[in-house]
């Protein structure tokens, strides 16, 4: 029955990162995951890396920039719902929105992927938790990717940081250089208030901010704004505003 059991988490909880499409979430049971070893139970929720990438090959060595937010891995816990399940080493791959895991950090050791799963999580150094959500962005579209939690209370903010990848240009003339493909790098906001079952982008402005609570906070939060000068034109801005919102 023990033997079943194992079986059938590792069954369904090694993903193909790669089959997966934006809204389809995998669902892992968490049922008999405390009775395994460490190593088992960070196995049920990892999976092969995506070849998301692959049609980037050919031009990688002229690309600047790049996909990851460190191109380093470094060491985080992981936690499925509330249980530890150790420590193993990540990077962060912005662009595909995949989380690339190794439990030792050696060269010789192949990469994983982390499941897209909502009770996953990623604890890095400084202790912030990183998770696969659901959020609207500014322009009203439904997407999936990872979060990063910066302050957490009845207005939960997050942070998102983004990968876009533009083609590079052949010169057209003498006169026009030719222009190398890169990646760049973007960070945007995301609130989530309690009552309210979604994630909105929070653009770094006062007026943005305001808009977004609740109707018996948003004068409160523009006499606090105007009286302390606050312009949440910075994450630390932002992260105050948030802050004097959930006393």
């Amino acid at each position: 029955m023990k033997k079943t059991l194992i079986t059938t988490i590792l069954s369904f909880g090694i993903i193909s990162l790669s089959a997966q499409t934006s809204g389809q979430i995998a669902n892992y049971g968490s049922s008999g995951l405390s009775n395994y070893s460490a190593a088992s139970q960070i196995n049920t929720i990892l999976g092969p890396i995506s070849e998301a990438n692959s049609k980037l090959e050919g031009e990688k060595i002229n690309i600047q920039g790049s996909p990851y937010t460190s191109n380093l891995f470094v060491p985080a816990e992981i936690h499925y719902k509330d249980e530890n399940y150790g420590r193993l080493y990540y990077r962060y791959n912005a662009y595909n929105e995949e989380i690339e895991i190794k439990k030792q950090n050696l060269d010789t050791e192949g990469i994983r992927a982390l499941g897209r799963n909502k009770n996953i999580s990623i604890i890095t150094l400084n202790g912030q938790p990183m998770s696969f959500k659901t959020f609207i962005d500014k322009k009203g579209r439904t997407q999936n990717g990872y979060l990063t939690l910066l302050k957490e209370g009845e207005y939960t903010l997050y942070k998102r940081v983004d990968v876009k990848f533009t083609e590079g240009q052949k010169a057209q003339n003498s006169f026009i250089k030719a222009t190398p493909a890169r990646f760049s790098q973007f960070v945007e906001y995301y609130l989530e208030i309690d009552g309210i079952n979604r994630i909105d982008q929070v653009e770094l402005k006062n007026k943005k901010l305001v808009n977004l609570v609740k109707a018996d906070k948003k004068e409160t939060l523009k006499v606090f704004l105007k009286e302390s000068g606050l312009k949440t034109k910075s994450e630390e801005e932002m992260i105050k505003a948030i802050a004097f919102l959930n006393k």
